[in-house]
């Protein structure tokens, strides 16, 4: 008999939970880096153990918003555990419990879904304090099972996909079995150009910073044509995002259009260009571009 559910992965910026959707669905589905709030958007994961189908909505880091920006991925966050079957919390196991994780867990109390907690990065946490972690946090969530698990590794992550499987009700397969996300390939293209934006430059400029796909051609010879932009706040960011003669731009695009081929399985052509718009935040448009709902 077939099983499929919903599975919300809920946590504070840069808990590792892009990370543990990658590492349960078997393949990248969702961009990451060591910054924190790398995810904008809430996407959905399709991991398959036996005969189970398991959704996984990956969801914005949540914190106390200030942006129109940062409201509307709070907002996603939130809205990913509407109707879950079952709720992954995902803490830091390496980091201390701070204000921001505090907010989260407040949230997380008055949920009635049942709870699964995950503490991540224990490969580089303090191996004394995880059991101490574990058990404060049990007594206060009430999780249905706790798992330890090195979402970078793949350490705990196949127990833990063993236990959402058998969590799941029983029920026919939402989508095909060859089917590992429900992101357009348009947004995936934008989202790992973006991606290259946080890998490559000054740690405060991808947060003032958007990819938008522009124009999508699939060519008679089997390849496909993207055209993109960059959308940044300022002047002085355009500079950095293009850098000298070009290079910093040309490297982006080069390192987007390797992940891009790779992710469609066909040869990509990349056209990048930058554009400076101080409110972009505030372009409607885009956040549908980017899979976000306007954010009041």
């Amino acid at each position: 008999m077939t099983r499929c559910g919903l599975v919300a992965v809920l946590g504070a910026p840069n808990a590792g939970k892009s990370t543990l959707v990658n590492a349960l669905v078997g393949q990248k589905v969702a961009i990451v880096s060591p910054k924190a709030q790398t995810t904008r958007a809430r996407l959905m994961g399709i991991a398959i153990e036996g005969e189970a189908q398991i959704l996984l909505v990956d969801t914005p880091g949540i914190f106390s918003p200030n942006r129109r920006l940062d409201r509307a991925m709070v907002k996603a966050a939130w809205e990913g555990a509407e109707d879950a079957d079952r709720v992954v919390l995902v803490i830091d196991a390496a980091a201390r419990v701070g204000a921001r994780v505090e907010d989260m867990l407040h949230g997380v109390e008055e949920r009635t879904e049942p709870k699964i907690l995950v503490l991540n990065k224990v490969d580089i946490a303090r191996k004394d304090d995880l059991l101490v972690l574990a058990a404060r946090l049990s007594e206060r969530l009430k999780p249905e099972a706790v798992f330890m698990v090195s979402a970078t590794t793949g350490d705990g992550a196949p127990a833990l996909k063993s236990h959402l499987a058998g969590a799941m009700a029983e029920g026919p397969w939402h989508f095909p079995e060859d089917q590992l996300t429900d992101v357009t390939d348009r947004m995936v293209a934008a989202e790992l150009t973006r991606e290259q934006l946080y890998h490559q430059l000054h740690a405060e400029l991808p947060y003032a910073s958007a990819v938008a796909t522009e124009k999508w051609e699939d060519r008679k010879d089997g390849s496909t044509a993207i055209h993109q932009q960059i959308l940044v706040e300022r002047d002085s960011q355009k500079a950095i995002v293009v850098g000298k003669g070009g290079a910093r731009l040309k490297a982006i695009g080069q390192a987007a259009r390797a992940e891009i081929a790779e992710h469609l399985g066909r040869k990509v052509h990349l056209f990048l260009h930058v554009k400076v718009n101080p409110r972009w935040g505030e372009d409607r448009g885009l956040y549908e571009d980017i899979g976000l709902d306007w954010a009041d």
